[in-house]
């Protein structure tokens, strides 16, 4: 299990970005859940952001990647616009605690 930060520092509707051995990922929460994700587009294979930890589309719904806007749905990673509709983002196993926020592997 990998520590990645305390369940406070990863707020509702708000992404951030990590890195665990090398592999860059982050973690939304969305509806007191976190979902994390390796940060990696399917579509080309670069990051998804721009910007430090901004994953998140303006209305805070969707993951967003800042390359060529596609859009993710936050509960699956499933791409539900751009040009790799219907392909996933690649799903990390996580934990929440009352430690923080953990990465099983």
């Amino acid at each position: 299990m990998h520590f990645l930060c305390t369940g406070d520092q990863l707020a509702e509707g708000q992404s951030r970005a990590f890195s665990v051995a090398g592999q860059a990922l982050f973690g939304v929460r969305r509806q007191g859940q976190v979902f994390l994700y390796r940060n990696r587009c399917p579509h080309k294979g670069i990051p998804l952001n721009w910007a430090q930890d901004d994953f998140l589309d303006d209305s805070a719904s969707l993951i967003h990647c800042a390359q060529h806007g596609a859009l993710f749905l936050i509960e699956s990673g499933e791409c539900v616009a751009g040009p790799c509709e219907g392909e996933q983002l690649q799903a990390l196993d996580g934990h929440e605690d009352s430690q923080g926020i953990w990465l099983k592997g």
